[in-house]
């Protein structure tokens, strides 16, 4: 398995519990990854290629949260055990990526506790930084809401 810039930081083995549990997935560009309110299953770990995160709420249109590229990682809904996607994820450049359910990175955690937590922490960082994006994006656009309203 090539080794993602997020997986560098471990340990060899906290790579070598988490190897069996990765599986390659490609997909061309303008190819839906995952869908908004379909069951979650995968954490995706991007090796190269992008994506654009996307949320609808309910009254109103597509809202792009962010864009995810190379050794960053997408499908989070999974690892924390959310039944469904809370966003979309569209590949605007063909995609290259290792994915693993979140079912098994569950129970990884559950069978190794102290490993899983090194490792959750490691994603956690990976993902950190964009949260810190789209609370910017959601401020923004509430902020030209209210000038408009």
């Amino acid at each position: 398995m090539n080794r993602a810039a997020i997986l560098k930081a471990l340990d060899d083995r906290y790579v070598d519990l988490l190897r069996p549990l990765f599986e390659p997935f490609a997909c061309a560009a303008g190819e839906v990854v995952l869908q908004q309110g379909a069951p979650a299953i995968y954490l995706y770990i991007i090796l190269n290629g992008m994506v654009q995160i996307s949320f609808k709420p309910y009254d109103g249109g597509v809202i792009t949260v962010s864009h995810v590229e190379k050794d960053g990682l997408f499908g989070w809904s999974a690892v924390v055990g959310t039944e469904k996607y809370t966003s979309s994820a569209i590949a605007i450049t063909d995609l290259e990526s290792f994915r693993i359910r979140g079912s098994e990175l569950r129970k990884l955690c559950r069978d190794h506790p102290e490993e899983g937590r090194v490792i959750l922490e490691q994603l956690a960082d990976a993902v950190s930084f964009r949260l810190k994006d789209a609370h910017e994006q959601v401020k923004t656009i509430l902020a030209n809401g209210m000038k408009s309203g």
